[in-house]
């Protein structure tokens, strides 16, 4: 069973996809991600395979004869892709040179671009799971994409946000955001001549920073060589930090937040950047999104942003010194 419900309470669509119970739980024994497995090529750098079970595809079956005028169905069109970092099975970013990094980089950008071209999809999302904490179910290195048929509801939320702050004041809301974070400083952990990455004043996660571009630009498809390169190394550089920070492997949640595709023009007022959502508050405790976050979206925070990011920052410089260079 594979098609979207309407949720009339919030004007969105769920996804009801059954064909996924059907994946493999962290095997030990088989990775169809490494070469030899028949599944990939077998000297691959970074590749992009379809996912086996997919929520969205091409050509969706017909929603189950339950619609009615309140309950609505669709096909569930789209596309799901696998993403595989590399063929090694145990290297994650922070393991990845910085010219493999960007090889990746070139790999998102290219999906994007051919993934916008059907005038059916709305919106694209690259993202990562990372850890068992998040739900990962094939431990190979990889992350995921999504092509949606229909807008999103948070997408949605922060684009109307990011317009109505365009109209009000003239400004795009990341760039204003990045200037905030600048001129405090106190939040900011890592900077590079292109890219910032700062806990927001505002993250309910302890640990939840921003990667956030610092010229105005809307997607991958905008980015400049030298860009690309910058991205690499804060991608690289901000995940080593979170395995420094509690010398573990880091479980995060990381989304690519990019402009819609067909239909709707934001390139005045929306901002390129990615956001991590990691679930650890501290080396073994999880901060679960509980009762009042997801009942009434009341997101609560149990760590102060300026205290963590002291710790991402120290974090960082630890990270920066293991790989042989400096934090300047």
């Amino acid at each position: 069973m594979a098609e979207l419900r309407y949720n009339p309470l919030l004007r969105d669509w769920t996804i009801v996809a059954s064909n996924r119970q059907n994946r493999p739980h962290m095997p030990k024994d088989y990775c169809p991600f490494c070469p030899g497995s028949g599944k990939v090529p077998d000297d691959y750098v970074v590749y992009k395979y379809d996912n086996d079970f997919p929520a969205l595809r091409a050509d969706p079956p017909e929603p189950d004869p339950v619609a009615t005028n309140l309950y609505k169905t669709a096909p569930a069109y789209g596309r799901c892709e696998v993403i595989l970092y590399s063929p090694e099975h145990t290297k994650t970013l922070p393991d990845l040179s910085v010219d493999h990094i960007v090889q990746l980089v070139e790999l998102w950008t290219e999906r994007f671009a051919e993934l916008s071209r059907d005038p059916k999809h709305k919106y694209i999302m690259i993202f990562e799971n990372r850890g068992e904490e998040v739900g990962v179910t094939m431990p190979h290195p990889h992350g995921q994409i999504y092509a949606y048929s229909k807008m999103p509801l948070k997408i949605q939320t922060e684009l109307a946000a990011c317009k109505a702050h365009h109209d009000e004041h003239g400004s795009c809301l990341l760039c204003d955001m990045n200037r905030e974070e600048k001129a405090f400083g106190q939040r900011v952990i890592i900077e590079n001549d292109h890219f910032l990455c700062y806990l927001p004043f505002f993250t309910d996660y302890p640990y939840g920073v921003f990667i956030v571009s610092k010229r105005h630009m809307t997607a991958l498809t905008d980015f400049t060589p030298e860009e690309k390169r910058s991205l690499a190394e804060i991608l690289k550089q901000t995940t080593g930090a979170m395995d420094e920070l509690f010398d573990r492997l880091f479980p995060y949640m990381m989304v690519l937040h990019q402009r819609p595709v067909n239909d709707v023009d934001a390139e005045a007022y929306y901002h390129f950047h990615i956001e991590f959502y990691p679930p650890l508050r501290a080396k073994d405790r999880i901060k679960y999104y509980a009762s009042s976050e997801m009942g009434a979206w009341a997101a609560t925070n149990p760590l102060c942003v300026e205290e963590t990011a002291v710790q991402l920052r120290e974090a960082h410089r630890k990270f920066m010194e293991k790989v042989g260079k400096t934090n300047e």
